[in-house]
């Protein structure tokens, strides 16, 4: 997402940062994610990808987006299929997760998953 946005000329006056956490204990370290969340949900899981955008949060950002998915080609299965994806997208103090399914190869999901979840994020900052 850090790099669909940075292609925008401009986006230095308004992108600080960007923090990928892959690993779990990236998740934890970095954003504060609970074992327990990571233990109980999965790293695929709306309370994970909330905890996540509440971890950008609180370190000082006016808004925050998380992404958490399998995008494959392994990984899936009945529950959480390939091309799963949670997002969370934090603004005023208040975060929304949302569980979308995308189709495709690996490149595929994960540009659908960044395509959407910028989309979803510039109809919320323009309700502001």
């Amino acid at each position: 997402m850090a790099a669909a946005i940075t292609e925008v000329p401009g986006s230095s006056l308004w992108f600080e940062e960007g923090v990928v956490t892959y690993a779990n204990s990236s998740k934890q370290r970095l954003l504060g994610v609970s074992q327990a969340a990571l233990s109980g949900y999965g790293a695929v899981s709306a309370q994970v990808v909330e905890a996540m955008a509440n971890g950008v949060l609180l370190n000082g950002a006016e808004v925050s987006v998380a992404t958490s998915g399998i995008a494959g080609p392994g990984g899936g299965t009945a529950e959480k299929p390939v091309g799963t994806v949670w997002m969370a997208w934090g603004l005023n103090g208040e975060v929304e997760t949302e569980e979308v399914c995308f189709g495709g190869d690996r490149q595929a999901i994960r540009d659908a998953a960044c395509e959407y979840i910028l989309q979803h994020l510039l109809e919320r900052l323009k309700a502001l």
